[in-house]
């Protein structure tokens, strides 16, 4: 009957060694968890999707560009005259859009959109030139 009871305390024992052993272990888990480094974040636009893609932006005196934005931070476009232009992008939130032209600086949109995903972009340094954006659907 002793032994049965040495043997029970000893396996318990090794039972609360193995489970204390592991406990130690779980934060060196979390430590090389915390260690990798978070995913980087995505950049939405004003329809809450990621901010690259195509889209077709209609200027306030009706000339149409077709942007494309890509999730490097730089963008393209070209305006149905054949002028083309580059430079890059940021977001400060789905409805603050900001590109800097090469040799220009920064210029910043506020933005809002519509239940038909159009949206519309004001420049905050003239107000006076809204334009609208649609999100190009590759089909």
């Amino acid at each position: 009957m002793k032994k049965s009871l040495i043997i029970a305390a000893v396996a318990s024992l090794a039972l609360a060694a193995c489970n204390s052993e592991e406990a130690t272990e779980a934060p060196a888990e979390t430590e090389a968890a915390a260690a990798v480094p978070a995913a980087a974040e995505v950049q939405l636009a004003a329809d809450g999707q990621p901010a690259e893609g195509t889209y077709e932006v209609t200027l306030a005196d009706g000339t149409v560009l077709t942007e494309v934005v890509n999730a490097d931070g730089t963008y393209t476009w070209t305006s149905s005259d054949g002028t083309t232009g580059a430079g890059t992008w940021r977001t400060d939130g789905p409805n603050v859009w900001c590109t800097t032209e090469e040799g220009e600086e920064e210029s910043c949109n506020d933005e809002t959109i519509n239940a038909d995903g159009v949206w519309t972009t004001i420049d905050r340094e003239t107000p006076d030139e809204v334009a609208t954006v649609v999100r190009v659907v590759a089909e």
